[in-house]
């Protein structure tokens, strides 16, 4: 554990606690997430984001920073929360064996795994931070989170933290070959804790269109509701979604348009009048019914879904760019790519139902650059697709 040590030995003796603090004149908004060119700056001016290696242009995204894993990987017994411990406490506590991945390293499916990440934080006052699954993760259903020290939430990166971060692993469907570098997860930096209202979210639906359907003030409650597509379109040939093979091979998580899809997944065809039956062993790939605009000064994420209207889960990775589908960024008709699985039992999933909701939050200031204009962007206009690991159907 050499390597995460040096660097906590790094962060402890780092900037002095006013570094960083002032806010620029220019913000159009004192609080919000923060975009592309703040995210520049608090890696290269304040640091609040430093790394083991330099921090690369490309990993920088309109409204997040792509983090990357590091050289080793601790496989353990159990999930698990640090709480009043840190991470590296608890891993004496509950690793199997360490492995180096430097060069590459399987990350076997069913297994938990922690990563410490090259990246790690020195936030100031009134800065936070939320880590999710990158979209390509989540729709390999690599279940991954953010874990802090000390912390009491996946994900949740409490104001101020000083230390390093870490990644939980697990592959659920598929083997996963990684390597040092490899990103699996995203980071979003808050300043101020921003709330965005019911009434604030019908009001950009009015101006903006957030879904290319009509809504009623009734159905915008924690974000406008995302509903899915079980019947599909002439265009698709009657296929609805993909069902993943439940003993396929190895998946190179950095490889791009590479592997041959029907030998990983099998085409979901549309179920007819009674609804797709969704099988607790299976994972699947489906799409809203909806198509999805992330306003240019906004940031979207899709939320927990409510377990009174079933158990199942939906979509992995939920942070939206600002930009995606957006005419603005040439992503008009873009669909919500959903990632479902059924908790315990089957469960019939009927077309237009509700699977999750979007809630929009206001940036500080425009980004200088939206998803699918000035950055890669491997899903603007998209409908149902598979990871950009997968050549065309």
């Amino acid at each position: 554990m050499v390597e995460t040590r040096s660097l906590f030995e790094e962060l402890s003796a780092g900037a002095t606690a006013e570094e960083g603090d002032a806010i620029a004149d220019s913000e159009s908004h004192p609080t919000g997430i923060l975009p592309a060119q703040e995210l520049t700056r608090v890696v290269h001016t304040t640091r609040e984001v430093r790394a083991l290696e330099p921090i690369g242009d490309d990993q920088i995204q309109p409204a997040s920073i792509d983090l990357r894993l590091g050289a080793t990987a601790y496989r353990v017994r159990a999930s698990f929360l640090p709480g009043p411990a840190s991470v590296q406490e608890k891993l004496k506590e509950f690793s199997m064996h360490e492995m180096d991945i430097s060069r590459g390293g399987v990350l076997e499916k069913g297994c938990v795994y922690i990563i410490p990440l090259l990246e790690s934080l020195l936030l100031k006052r009134r800065m936070s931070a939320r880590g999710n699954p990158k979209s390509s993760t989540g729709r390999l259903d690599v279940f991954t989170r953010l874990i802090t020290d000390h912390g009491t939430e996946f994900d949740q990166v409490r104001e101020g933290y000083k230390g390093l971060l870490y990644a939980e692993v697990s592959p659920r469907t598929f083997s996963v070959l990684v390597r040092k570098g490899s990103r699996l997860s995203q980071l979003r930096i808050r300043r101020g804790t921003p709330l965005t209202s019911d009434t604030e979210h019908k009001r950009l639906h009015e101006e903006f269109g957030l879904l290319d359907r009509q809504l009623s003030p009734e159905e915008i409650k924690n974000g406008v509701p995302i509903t899915v597509d079980v019947v599909g379109s002439p265009q698709a040939g009657g296929i609805i979604g993909y069902k993943a093979k439940n003993h396929a091979g190895l998946i190179d998580v950095d490889r791009v348009d590479y592997y041959d899809p029907r030998e990983f997944w099998d085409p979901v065809p549309a179920p007819g009048r009674h609804g797709l039956v969704l099988d607790p062993a299976d994972f699947y790939i489906l799409a809203s019914r909806e198509s999805v605009k992330v306003p240019p000064a906004y940031a979207a994420e899709m939320i927990a879904y409510d377990t009174l209207v079933g158990e199942f889960r939906v979509h992995y990775a939920g942070f939206f760019d600002p930009g995606f589908g957006d005419p603005s960024a040439g992503g008009e008709g873009a669909k919500a790519v959903l990632e479902v699985r059924s908790y315990e039992v089957p469960f019939v999933i009927e077309d237009g139902q509700i699977v999750g909701r979007l809630a929009y939050e206001r940036l500080t200031e425009q980004p200088e650059r939206l998803y699918g204009s000035g950055v890669k962007s491997n899903y603007q206009r998209q409908g149902l697709r598979l990871s950009k690991h997968f050549k065309p159907w």
